[in-house]
């Protein structure tokens, strides 16, 4: 009998794995990537700031900065860039989706109605809450900042630019200038683009069955630019080293310091409406204040970290939905909300912004004038589309109050900064309104709602994913009429739409 011992399966040897670094980097909850982008990007931005700018790198022969910041800039641009990108389609793909989804739901006339009240109504609110922190804090009064930092903002908007904006050009509301150098520059109008959108929903309304083939090849389209914002998404906690660390390395504390007075007020009105009038609002409408916020999470922050509310507006329709508002209503309300409802851009920092300019040049603003910036927030909210909204309606505001349009480059040096906040603040709301509106006119899954919880970017992308799926596997079993006959069954339409509420991560 040999003795000799046959090595067993287990204790062969194999090849040691070698892991993957980026593999590994993937694994990191989309959450803990974001912070560490953050810290990261005000790390990089301090060590910038500290190696200072370089003697005769700049297009004149001066100063210029040095590569660390050029790199920062260089990252937070493609990522800007590349939302920028997606942001025309985006806004006529789901505003005609939306306005479409509505045409088998009865009373869609009543929830258009209460939505845009809903707007109005909280940002009132906000408006008024910055009102009251302007008056009583009086940021811009001795903000030690200079006056040579005033100038235009090169992205305007009065009332007569509003009104003729809102006439589209053509009909894909791109807009061409010609440089110095000879070189030619395209842009979109967001407004103009909104605009286009809602007539042609309304003519699919109008059209009726003759219109399907061009909803399927919209809804197709809409999907395939979703997946591409998803991919871009991805991507944000890089783009947020790039801008923060830009923002801090061309800035740096020295901005935040003299406009402190002015940076604390808008967080502090972005904190009480966030902290303070939502949870009151949600507690009148008997909705649990907890579900609400854990439910709502994944949008607020990556609304935080993109500075884009269109940007975001799939991941605030996939919570919105989660948190039981039925897809047929959320997938109107949510696109909707992404271009008209902005209590951070549109009502908070205006009114602030227009305070500190007004007390920066010693001029007296009257009740009046305090009444047109509650006007001009309320009404002009739709002016805030698109990638520099906050900017726009800040020049709009100061227009009607005959301030002066310089004032708005005082603060230019810290809107990176606000803006995160400003952006999470408005997708927080632009969830808020349709989960009230669901809730009051009692279509909101109740059972969904209580049972929200907070889930990671990665689980929320999975599960549309699978339901997406599932989709095309049902459409090619099912026959053309499908979706018709399952509303004339006598059953809810709210029940027909809502989709499955999916597991929690």
């Amino acid at each position: 009998m040999s003795t000799t011992s046959t090595p067993s399966p287990s204790s062969e040897a194999t090849p040691t794995r070698r892991r993957n670094p980026l593999r590994a980097v993937i694994r990191i909850p989309f959450g803990w990537q974001v912070l560490i982008g953050l810290v990261l990007g005000v790390v990089l931005g301090l060590v910038a700031a500290q190696i200072g700018p370089v003697p005769g790198a700049g297009e004149d022969g001066g100063d210029g900065p040095n590569g660390l910041t050029t790199v920062l800039e260089t990252i937070g641009t493609i990522f800007v860039t590349l939302l920028k990108a997606l942001v025309p389609p985006l806004i006529f793909l789901a505003i005609v989706t939306s306005i479409a989804n509505l045409r088998g739901v009865t009373n869609a006339a009543r929830l258009a109605g209460k939505t845009l009240l809903w707007f109005a109504i909280t940002s009132l609110i906000a408006v008024s809450i910055g009102i009251a922190l302007g008056a009583v804090t009086s940021p811009g009064a001795n903000s030690g900042i200079s006056a040579d930092a005033a100038s235009a903002s090169e992205t305007q908007g009065g009332w007569l630019d509003f009104l003729t904006g809102l006439v589209p050009s053509n009909f894909l509301g791109i807009t061409g200038s010609a440089g110095d150098d000879g070189s030619v520059s395209l842009s979109f109008n967001a407004l103009q683009i909104l605009v286009i959108s809602i007539a042609v929903g309304i003519a699919v309304l109008s059209v009726g069955e003759k219109a399907e083939p061009f909803l399927k090849v919209t809804g197709s389209a809409l999907a395939i630019v979703q997946k591409l914002l998803w991919w871009v998404i991805r991507l944000a906690p890089i783009g947020t080293v790039g801008l923060l660390g830009n923002a801090v390395a061309s800035y740096g504390w020295n901005a935040i310091g003299q406009l402190g007075v002015f940076v604390a007020d808008v967080y502090i009105g972005m904190f009480i409406v966030l902290l303070v009038v939502y949870p009151i609002l949600l507690k009148i409408n008997g909705l649990s204040i907890g579900s609400f916020f854990r439910g709502v999470w994944p949008a607020t922050s990556l609304g935080f970290v993109s500075r884009s509310s269109l940007g975001t507006m799939p991941m605030t329709q996939a919570v919105t939905e989660r948190m039981g508002v039925p897809r047929h209503y959320a997938s109107f309300a949510v696109p909707l909300g992404s271009t008209t409802k902005m209590d951070g851009c549109a009502a908070i920092y205006p009114a602030l912004a227009a305070i500190f300019v007004a007390n920066f040049y010693g001029i007296q603003l009257g009740v009046t004038d305090y009444l047109l910036i509650v006007l001009v927030s309320v009404l002009g909210s739709a002016a805030t589309a698109g990638m520099t909204g906050a900017t726009v309606m800040l020049t709009l505001t100061l227009s009607t109050l005959g301030l002066p349009l310089e004032g708005v480059g005082l603060l230019l040096a810290i809107d990176p900064i606000l803006d995160m906040g400003r952006t999470a603040l408005n997708v927080t709301g632009q969830a808020l309104v349709p989960v009230i509106v669901s809730r009051r006119e009692k279509i909101l899954d109740q059972k969904a709602y209580d049972a929200a919880r907070r889930t990671s970017f990665q689980a929320i992308q999975a599960e549309q994913a699978a339901e997406a799926a599932e989709g095309q596997d049902a459409s090619s079993t099912q026959p053309t009429g499908a979706d018709d006959t399952a509303g004339a069954a006598g059953s809810d339409p709210a029940d027909a739409d809502r989709e499955k509420q999916p597991a929690t991560a």
